[in-house]
């Protein structure tokens, strides 16, 4: 029997439940490994209160990035051998494949590198994190040496991957948060300038730090009413891409600023690089080399035990963390 975490109804923290479920083998196209970490993500928060693009099937598992041993292969996998260290990438429904367990069953396009010089922790937060930042700031933002980067959510695990592929990219970053708290972590994460936002006025303060000129790129995970402001904090001809709505799904379009300025908007989902094959071969590339020229590190923020997974998703949802949170099997 394997520990599994389902829901079986919307709601908060409260509703995922840890139960014993019959271990199962792999099917076709299929792979199983033993986990030992798993990385939470915003995304299965809002899966668990039905805001997700995904909706749940009740009895719901969930959980897209886990790390651990192959110890089944289906039939007709190749390129996946039985003992390897590997990690999961969201490529599938969380409904029937979720990782929050003992042992996850995936498939096998799911699969990515578990790097040697991370450790579980470390790798369960790397790929969803960097995925993101590759589509959405890399590709569709367009991302050059000298731009400056304007970052909302900066202490989520794709604020931080985004710092830290800005700077290997020679573009320096700004960091935007709400809480006072975490100015001196973001600092410290690689932030080259720190905005609290209840504390400065963003628009008049982005203008200062880039010499009047406004910011290159915006790569933002709120959306929501506030977006028309971030807009006019932006430079002549730059890239607004837009990757999560914690601030709502109605978000207005700044068409002014759009004409004015020659802005282009665009969404990104991390489906649009696990969904292709030739993007996902790029991105796995592009993200394990920064990893192997120690460009990229993921930072966790906190570890729970998959006993304390309601206490992990509380946290997660209290946004207090700088960086990942990340649940272990290992006790």
């Amino acid at each position: 029997m394997i520990r599994t975490v389902r829901f079986h109804e919307l709601g908060g923290p409260a509703v995922l439940r840890i139960e014993s479920l019959p271990e199962r083998a792999p099917g076709p196209g299929e792979v199983r490994l033993r986990v030992q970490a798993i990385g939470l993500n915003r995304a299965e928060a809002l899966f668990r209160r039905g805001e997700y693009t995904q909706k749940p099937e009740f009895p719901s598992r969930i959980g897209y990035d886990a790390v651990g041993v192959v110890d089944a292969v289906g039939p007709d996998v190749r390129g996946i051998q039985l003992g390897s260290r590997v990690a999961t990438i969201p490529a599938f429904l969380m409904s029937q494949y979720g990782v929050y367990a003992d042992a996850a069953v995936v498939p096998a396009h799911a699969i990515a590198p578990w790097p040697e010089s991370l450790s579980a922790e470390e790798a369960a937060s790397l790929w969803t994190a960097w995925l993101t930042v590759w589509g959405g700031l890399v590709k569709q933002g367009e991302l050059h040496a000298d731009d400056w980067v304007l970052l909302t959510a900066a202490a989520s695990s794709v604020g931080l991957a985004a710092m830290q592929t800005a700077r290997a990219a020679g573009a320096r970053t700004i960091a935007t948060t709400r809480k006072a708290a975490k100015r001196e972590a973001l600092a410290r994460a690689g932030a080259d300038r720190v905005i609290v936002t209840e504390e400065d006025d963003l628009v008049a303060r982005v203008l200062e730090i880039t010499d009047g000129r406004g910011a290159d790129v915006l790569f933002d995970a709120v959306a929501g009413p506030g977006f028309d402001a971030l807009a006019g904090a932006m430079g002549s001809g730059a890239r607004l891409v837009l990757y999560g709505y914690l601030g709502g799904l109605k978000t207005p379009l700044p068409f002014v600023p759009m004409l004015r300025k020659g802005l282009t908007v665009r969404a990104h989902s991390v489906f649009r690089t696990t969904n292709d094959a030739k993007a996902m071969s790029e991105a796995r590339e592009y993200i394990m080399g920064g990893v192997q020229r120690n460009a990229f590190r993921p930072l966790v923020d906190r570890v729970f035990s998959l006993d304390d997974v309601v206490a992990a998703h509380r946290y997660l949802e209290a946004s207090e963390q700088v960086g990942k949170v990340v649940v272990s099997t290992q006790s």
